[in-house]
Parts: structure tokens; sequence; C-alpha cells
């Protein structure tokens, strides 16, 4: 009966260690005083709570931030992914003290080092904003007696915001590439060497431009009456005229044994996500 009151008592001690280090007196909406800027946040599980920063406009919601803190293994984290920040990177903070308040730090981010969420009352939350030290700012939050926000620009449960700011991703997943028509050109020499240099060149120039992120998609068409020889798909050029620049680095290009028609092109954002997968399948390299 000892060990059984003893295993029942720690039993109860860390419920109530785990639910005291999540902030759950966040859940639900919060207004920054005196500014037009909002936070929500729900409660997943006994471990997770996700939140997000918005601003209204037009009756639609504008989401800046995704927020997320998380229990694990190794401690309790708050999660920052800035939309147009940090090239899509989510920052992290590990929580090192609830005392009076909710305090998480990182001390290798350049700014912030350290967020604090302190609850002032049912309806009123102070966050810190710092370095840890000077420098830094903090604002009041107002509970907002309005029902649960959400976020009218996302009709997709699986949206991942993160995946999509860091593809370039619009709002319909898509983005802006440059299709490239490879065709024979008008250099008709016959000398075997050069035409082998330059296509070993060529080569050498497709997996230079994948390495740089430049180009997405490249192959060889099957025979047919245009003389298409093979297509490339560039991304992050800029514009056409710049992709008739770039492509002159390819010496079967530039001497002629191959010409190219440029086109603008709207595809799938996700598009150069393949390119990991086609590294570890092929046997011999082209």
């Amino acid at each position: 009966m000892k060990y059984t009151l003893v295993i029942l008592l720690l039993s109860l001690s860390v419920a109530s260690l785990a639910q005291s280090n999540l902030p759950l007196f966040l859940e639900g909406d919060w207004k920054v005083e005196n500014k037009a800027i909002y936070e929500h946040w729900d409660p997943l599980n006994d471990h997770t709570l996700k939140g997000f920063s918005y601003k209204k406009q037009d009756r639609q919601i504008l989401v800046s931030e995704y927020l997320d803190i998380t229990q694990t293994g190794d401690g309790i984290y708050y999660t920052a992914s800035v939309l147009h920040q940090n090239q899509g990177k989510s920052i992290s903070f590990r929580l090192t003290g609830t005392d009076s308040s909710f305090v998480f730090e990182n001390a290798a981010h350049d700014f912030p080092k350290k967020i604090v969420y302190q609850k002032l009352s049912d309806t009123e939350v102070l966050v810190q904003v710092s370095d840890g030290q000077t420098k830094g700012f903090s604002y009041k939050m107002i509970r907002q007696h309005v029902p649960n926000a959400k976020d009218s620009t996302v009709s997709n449960p699986n949206f991942d915001p993160v995946l999509a700011e860091k593809l370039g991703g619009d709002d319909y997943g898509m983005k802006s590439y440059i299709l490239v028509i490879l065709k024979t050109g008008t250099n008709q020499t016959t000398d075997q060497d050069f035409i082998g240099n330059s296509f070993r060149g060529h080569m050498d120039n497709i997996h230079r431009l994948v390495t740089e992120g430049k180009l997405v998609v490249a192959g060889p068409l099957g025979k047919n009456e245009r003389t298409y020889r093979g297509i490339f798909i560039l991304q992050n050029i800029g514009s056409l005229e710049a992709a008739r620049e770039l492509l002159q680095t390819d010496p079967a290009i530039s001497s002629g044994l191959l010409d190219v028609e440029l086109y603008n092109w709207y595809g799938s954002a996700a598009l150069p996500q393949y390119l990991d997968f086609s590294d570890k399948i092929w046997k011999v390299k082209p």
C-alpha cells in the first residue's frame, strides 16, 4: 500500500508539472493593445499549443507568423515561423523558466534571444521580446470575446506555410518558371571531336545549373519533325533575357549546335522537390 501511494503521488506530481509547463492560458484570441495585430492559440493535445499572428483586412485574416509551443523529451520549445523572413526557416526558443512568467530563450539567435509571456490576469498577457539585456520591446495583449479566429486564406488542411515560403509558392502553391525548348542549331559542322567536346560541356553545364538551383528539369525529346531535341525548366532567373544570357554558358548552345526557344511557364512550386530523389536512383551518370 505504501509503494502504491508513492507511485500515485509521483504520477500526480509529473502530471501537474506537465500541465504547469504549458501556457494554456493563451488559448483563444488576443489583440495587441492599441494595434490591429492579433494572436490566436489552440491546444492540440496535452503537450502542444499551436498559434498564429494575424491582421484583419477586408474581413479576411492575413497571417504573418505561425507559432508553436511543444513539449518534447528534452524540454519545451517555442517555435516561430515568420513569413517572408529567414528564408522560411523556423526559429526555436527553449523554455528556461516558469516562476511567474513563461521565459523562452535562444542565445544563438541574433534577435530576439528572449521571449516572455506573462499572465497578468484572465484577460491580459504581457509579452516581452528582447536580446536578454537592454535591447527589446514589450506589449500587452487583451483577450477578445469573439469566435475563434481561423485563417480564411487557407482552405487546404495539409497546408505547410514554412514549406510554401521556402519554395516561393503563391497562394495557389504555384510559381513562375522559364521553359526552354532545345532544337537543332544552325551549325552543321561534321567535326566529331568538336561535337563531342561541346556536348560533354553541355552535360557538365546542366549539372552545374542544377547545383546552383537554377535548372529544375532537363531531358531529351524523341525524334520529331520540328527538330526539337530536349527541354529545360529554369527557375529563379528573373526574365527571358537573363535566361537567354545564362544559356550561353552551354557550349552546345553558344556554338550553334543547339538553338533555343524560351517561354514563361507557370507551374507547381513543389517541382524542385523531386531533385533530392532523382540523385538517389541513377546508376550511370550521363
